[in-house]
């Protein structure tokens, strides 16, 4: 390692420095990258047109009516 018994010296003798951060600060940039991930899926879920409502919920019946076509019963 370096010279002088330096145990934070890297190879070539120079100084190894951590980034110093404040954990408040930290904590609150995840809780806004994270409320702002929720908001871009929730405008991806409920930010839909008339029409793709209309359409996504007649699919959604006509699959339901498919599969319970397609149900077998017991006796």
């Amino acid at each position: 390692m370096g010279s002088g018994g330096d145990f934070l010296s890297g190879r070539e003798g120079f100084l190894i420095v951590a980034e110093i951060v404040n954990l408040r600060m930290a904590r609150k940039a995840k809780l806004r990258a994270d409320r702002a991930r929720q908001a871009d899926a929730n405008r991806a879920k409920f930010s839909r047109t008339k029409g793709e409502k209309a359409a996504q919920d007649s699919e959604a019946e006509r699959s339901a009516r498919q599969l319970d076509g397609a149900r077998l019963e017991r006796n």
